[in-house]
């Protein structure tokens, strides 16, 4: 399979059990991040993951992660999201949705329940994880935008 030999024990597949993720990578104020995969821990050269929680009526401060595009799928609770210069847009996902955040784009992940944790999966496309905070003072009334698929119109 080539002409160098790879210990394919040692740097091959890696499981990182749930209960062993690093709660010591950036965060944002009203979020608990932890990665699992990310070049320090597996040598992961072009993607981050981990996990995101925020507790019941909570929101993050205003932030984007610099040129890093992110997914963000909910496992459980409400996700509202909103983005832009003043955090004049908005919108909503549950369980089993996934969310899109380009580069450079100011948002806030805010919990849409008073009861319930939100917890989601986290992927980013490079292994060091950037979190740059914002001071942004939001509107008053964000705008609710309903994305339409551009390959699924109707």
């Amino acid at each position: 399979m080539g002409e160098h030999p790879t210990d394919w024990k040692h740097d091959g597949v890696r499981v990182i059990p749930g209960d062993r993720l690093d709660g010591n990578v950036p965060s944002t104020p009203g979020m608990d991040r932890k990665a699992a995969i990310n070049f320090a821990r597996v040598g992961a050269q072009k993607l981050w993951a981990g996990t995101v929680t925020i507790h019941p009526d909570a929101k993050t401060g205003a932030h984007h992660h610099g040129h890093l595009e992110s997914v963000i799928y909910v496992v459980r609770g409400r996700a509202r999201m909103r983005w832009g210069g003043r955090l004049e847009f908005t919108a909503e996902a549950g369980p089993g949705d996934f969310i899109y955040v380009p580069p450079y784009v100011p948002h806030q992940e805010i919990n849409a329940s008073a009861t319930e944790v939100l917890e989601c999966v986290l992927c980013r496309s490079d292994g060091q994880a950037v979190a740059i905070n914002l001071d942004i003072e939001p509107v008053e009334k964000p705008e609710h935008v309903r994305w339409i698929d551009p390959t699924h119109p109707a």
